[in-house]
């Protein structure tokens, strides 16, 4: 959920409410853990983080309004009938994991159901207005330029990856990169354009 906040608040003061920036995320979040592949080798924040900023996105493409899926809409009624029937049986407001336990799914997807929803889902049902809380630390606001950078490098060819680590995180010549790559200095330097190039505008999406 950490990842959510810091993505929404790259587009703080462009016109749409947090709230909605939030929920924006909260269905990419759902929708990067439902495609995640571990077997690709990629961390995932590392592919969450591409996906939560396009669904941000994708939100002011649409004009501001947030599409949530039929599925975590119905997630998300099994979540609050299922907190309900919890509080009823036991007298007290049910945790996070008790919900989760109760549906047999895990902790992270109740909680993903209950944010991706316009209005805040009660625990509790009564007349205090209790509701659960679920905290988050947010990193560094740079993180997430970091992450997104990292999936587009991922993403591109052997070669064009050893490219641009020579490159940027070596801190190595044209030549040198050339020498390691066998390229010569003249095709390191056309493909490094066309690299940043690329690299540029996967980030602007």
């Amino acid at each position: 959920m950490g990842l959510v906040h810091l993505c929404a608040r790259r587009f703080l003061g462009k016109g749409i409410e947090y709230d909605d920036l939030f929920q924006a995320g909260c269905v990419g979040l759902v929708k990067a853990a439902e495609n995640f592949d571990p077997a690709r080798g990629v961390k995932f924040s590392t592919y969450a983080v591409p996906v939560i900023l396009g669904e941000v996105r994708r939100l002011f493409r649409d004009g501001g309004s947030v599409r949530v899926s039929r599925g975590l809409r119905e997630l998300a009624q099994r979540v609050r009938e299922a907190a309900v029937r919890l509080r009823e049986e036991s007298g007290q407001a049910p945790t996070i994991e008790q919900i989760a336990g109760a549906l047999e799914i895990t902790t992270e997807k109740a909680a993903l159901a209950m944010g991706a929803l316009r209005q805040p889902l009660s625990l509790t049902g009564g007349e205090e207005g209790e509701q659960l809380e679920i905290p988050v630390e947010a990193p560094e606001e740079r993180t997430t330029e970091r992450l997104t950078l990292y999936a587009i490098i991922q993403n591109m060819e052997e070669r064009d990856r050893q490219l641009i680590f020579c490159r940027y995180f070596r801190s190595m010549t044209q030549t040198q990169t050339a020498k390691l790559l066998g390229m010569t200095q003249v095709q390191v330097s056309r493909r490094e354009k066309k690299l940043l190039a690329y690299m540029r505008g996967e980030f602007e999406k």
